[in-house]
């Protein structure tokens, strides 16, 4: 199913490529497939995605602050499955054209000094590799991280304690006592942007980069709508009590670990500002010119999230409904 234009702006979005779930549980074809030479392999280690280069990976920063310019993905072949005995493999699926998409996760002690590729690239940040995916990488990268690291919280079962073993090309997980099954999560969370006439409430966090603002976020709560969690989160958050029929706009695979982001803009009652702390250093409306001077980076003092962040465009949506 083709996505919608909202969808397909978003970054990170899986775009052009075909889960093919059938061939989970057929390990003959897999091994076949992984084998082939049409196979493509996204290479990873601790959550980190191989680009292409010999350039020094970037250092971590803080969130908000400037990324050093992306690099495109090292895709490799089936000789990737040579790299590490203790590597953990995903299928991702087949490209439009038919063409098996696989994941690697290498263990943390690998390196690629010591390796056949060394030199022909790097392990980088997510988010500054990110900057640079196609729809198509984005997609089967932000898929794989949280593959990844659903599998690196749940080597024990929740219902027994025994240790889980890898199954249907590494989307299920069972027991080896009691056979309980377990299956990759996603944990749905509100991305809001409270709206009155023509201010937004936008907030920040003390660990963030100065000037670095965006919106508001939570966690759904059990037993709570979407709306109802972005109303609660900002009457938590910033003590501004908002209506529960917010507009959704549209929503984002978000790989830390594994969260799907679900943008809303709702209609706050009032503007006085309460911040609770704990959750925020501060929060304050912003009118649509400071917002838009924000987005265009011509702003003196705050800067937007960037693009490959839903948070940037659920503003830029508030923003173009003018």
């Amino acid at each position: 199913m083709p996505l919608s234009k909202a969808a397909a702006d978003i970054p990170l979005v899986p775009s052009g490529l075909d889960r093919a779930a059938h061939h989970r549980r057929d390990e003959a074809w897999l091994d076949k497939a992984f084998a082939s030479g049409e196979a493509q392999v996204l290479v990873m280690r601790n959550g980190m995605p191989l680009v292409e280069g010999s350039a020094p990976a970037s250092s971590p920063v803080q969130i908000g602050a400037r990324l050093a310019p992306p690099r495109p993905i090292l895709w490799l072949g089936p000789p990737a499955g040579m790299l590490s005995p203790k590597a953990t493999r995903v299928f991702l699926g087949e490209t439009v054209k038919g063409s098996p998409v696989f994941a690697l996760e290498l263990p943390s002690s690998f390196s690629l000094d010591a390796s056949p590729i060394a030199g022909l690239g790097v392990f980088e940040d997510f988010r500054a590799a990110a900057q640079g995916f196609t729809p198509f990488e984005g997609g089967a990268a932000a898929t794989a991280r949280s593959i990844f690291e659903w599998h690196r919280r749940h080597g024990f079962c929740a219902n027994c304690g025994d240790r889980t073993k890898i199954l249907e090309a590494g989307w299920k997980r069972v027991c080896g006592d009691c056979k309980a099954e377990h299956f990759p999560r996603v944990d749905p969370v509100a991305i809001m942007l409270a709206v009155r006439g023509e201010k937004c409430l936008l907030g920040r966090q003390a660990a963030w980069r100065p000037g670095f603002w965006s919106c508001l976020a939570g966690f759904v709560e059990p037993g709570e709508t979407i709306e109802q969690a972005a109303a609660r989160e900002v009457l938590e958050e910033a003590g501004v009590r908002c209506s529960t029929r917010a507009d959704y706009l549209f929503c984002q695979p978000w790989p830390f670990a594994h969260s799907l982001m679900i943008g809303l803009i709702l209609e706050a009652d009032g503007e006085d500002i309460t911040v609770d702390t704990s959750e925020l250093e501060t929060a304050r409306w912003f009118t649509r010119e400071e917002t838009a001077a924000m987005m265009a980076g011509t702003h003196p003092e705050v800067f937007a999230p960037p693009k490959f962040a839903v948070a940037h465009h659920v503003i830029k949506a508030w923003l173009e409904r003018g």
